[in-house]
C-alpha cells in the first residue's frame, strides 16, 4: 500500500508540473521594427504604424515581410479595407519576389463588392486559388474582421471572425490536386517550405491591420512549451 501511495503522490507531482509549465508568449507583430519590404532592410515608408495598427497609406509600398520566421503558429489579427480593396496575408514565406509564387496566401478581400469575389476560392479567407471558404462571415465594410491561421506541420487551418473557413493537408492528394489545378501549378518551390516569414501584400489600395500576433505551436499544435 505504501508503494502505491508514493507512486500515485510521484504521478500527481509530475501532472502538476506539466500543467504549470507556461505556454510560449504571443508576440505582437503591431510594430514596424517587425517589418521591412522584400529584398530590403527597411520598411517603405508607406506602410506606417498608429496606435497598434499597421497600415498601407498609399498604393505603392509595396509587398512586405515580417522580420522573424515561423514554422508551426497560431496567428491572429484584425483588419479591414476600402471598398472593393483586395490584399492578402502570405505564411512560411520566401524573401523574394513575388512572395505569392512560394507560399499560401489567406485572402482578405471586400467580398461585396472586389472584382476577384467572383471566384468562390479568391473570397476572404480562402486559400487563395486553392481552398474556398465553407461559408459568408465577412463583416460589413467599416468593420474589422477577426483572422486567424493555425499551422501545424502540413496542416493549416484559416478561421474568420470565429468561423473555420477552410483547412487543407499539404501532404494529401487532394492538396496536390488543387495546387495542379491552381495559378500554382508551374510553381516548382509553391508550399514547399515549413518555415518562413509572413507577408502582407500591396494590391493597390489601402490595407489595414490591427492586433496582429503569433506565438509557437508544439508538435501536437498546442501552444508550445517555454
Amino acid at each position: 500500500m505504501r508503494g502505491r501511495r508514493i507512486v500515485s503522490i510521484l504521478l500527481a507531482v509530475l501532472i502538476a508540473g506539466c500543467a504549470s509549465t507556461p505556454a510560449a508568449p504571443w508576440q505582437s507583430l503591431a510594430d514596424t521594427a517587425q517589418w521591412r519590404s522584400i529584398g530590403a532592410s527597411t520598411l517603405d515608408p508607406r506602410w506606417q504604424v498608429s496606435d497598434g495598427e499597421l497600415a498601407l497609406t498609399v498604393a505603392g509600398g509595396g509587398d512586405i515581410i515580417s522580420v522573424g520566421t515561423y514554422g508551426d503558429f497560431e496567428l491572429e489579427f484584425e483588419w479591414r479595407l476600402p471598398v472593393a480593396g483586395n490584399s492578402g496575408l502570405f505564411y512560411r514565406a520566401v524573401d523574394a519576389s513575388p512572395v505569392w509564387a512560394r507560399a499560401v496566401e489567406y485572402q482578405l478581400l471586400d467580398d461585396r463588392e472586389a472584382e476577384d469575389r467572383i471566384v468562390p476560392s479568391h473570397r476572404a479567407g480562402a486559400a487563395y486559388d486553392l481552398v474556398a471558404p465553407t461559408r459568408d462571415m465577412l463583416r460589413t465594410i467599416d468593420d474589422y474582421n477577426h483572422a486567424r491561421i493555425v499551422a501545424c506541420g502540413s496542416r493549416v487551418e484559416h478561421w474568420l471572425n470565429g468561423a473555420r473557413v477552410a483547412v487543407y493537408d499539404t501532404g494529401s492528394e487532394d492538396w496536390r490536386q488543387r495546387v495542379a489545378a491552381s495559378k500554382f501549378a508551374g510553381q516548382a518551390d509553391f508550399a514547399k517550405a515549413r518555415r518562413g516569414h509572413l507577408a502582407l501584400q500591396d494590391h493597390g489600395n489601402a490595407v489595414y491591420v490591427r492586433g496582429m500576433r503569433i506565438r509557437a505551436l508544439g508538435p501536437d499544435c498546442r501552444p508550445a512549451s517555454l
